[in-house]
């Protein structure tokens, strides 16, 4: 199997299959195609049905979505944990993950993942109070009634998907609980998310659209100023 990936420094939704693979010792290459330069755009275009990553290669199946790939590796290695082995976990973990994929949008747009980057106070806490207030419900939640240090004890798929928010809270000085905190440590002490995060602080691109020193001297089309 083939996974296509953004930018490890930047590529969220990469991110998380990639930690599902890794983690779960599921043979796999990898392959970086670039989110910014001359001809990105129409490189993402030709390789991924539609033109974003990640996208999940397995010989003539092409799964272009993060949390269909991950569902399409549970069933394939049924054998091993990638979800909770009980059923009434297994819908809570997918449920927050649904959460994660399509909620937290103040928290994403503010404070982008940026893995070589530290910006302690410049996300302002107002225009993110709501999502953190969420993610202190949500992942303390499950945090205390699995006693941690993952959501539901051991690493699942629902942890690939909260690990870039661990990549927040921690590039940005969120304030959250001591719970979420030791989560983040949780989080980048896992050695696949080492892996990961190590090759991120070689990589030497820049896309300046996820650099927040960038992001905060533009103006928004259409904005008085």
């Amino acid at each position: 199997m083939k996974l296509l990936i953004g930018n490890r420094n930047y590529s969220t939704w990469s991110l998380r299959p990639w930690l599902v693979l890794a983690h779960f010792e599921i043979p796999f290459e990898d392959e970086v195609l670039q989110l910014s330069g001359e001809g990105w755009r129409e490189t993402l275009a030709a390789r991924s049905p539609t033109g974003k990553v990640p996208v999940l290669i397995d010989g003539d199946l092409v799964i272009p979505e993060t949390i269909a790939i991950i569902e399409y590796l549970a069933d394939l290695y049924s054998d091993k944990t990638i979800w909770p082995a009980g059923l009434r976990q297994r819908a809570v973990a997918r449920a927050a993950s649904a959460e994660m994929h399509s909620a937290f949008l103040s928290l994403r747009n503010h404070a982008p993942m940026n893995l070589r980057a530290s910006h302690p106070g410049k996300v302002n806490i107002d225009t993110i109070s709501k999502d953190l207030h969420r993610l202190e419900t949500l992942l303390g939640g499950l945090l205390t009634q699995s006693g941690g240090p993952f959501l539901f004890g051991e690493f699942t798929a629902a942890d690939a998907m909260f690990a870039p928010v661990a990549t927040r809270i921690r590039t940005y000085g969120l304030p959250v609980s001591d719970l979420l905190n030791a989560y983040v440590e949780a989080i980048y002490s896992l050695p696949a998310f080492q892996e990961w995060l190590a090759l991120a602080l070689r990589e030497p691109w820049v896309v300046d659209d996820d650099e927040i020193d960038v992001m905060q001297g533009r103006v928004k089309p259409g904005t008085l100023v």
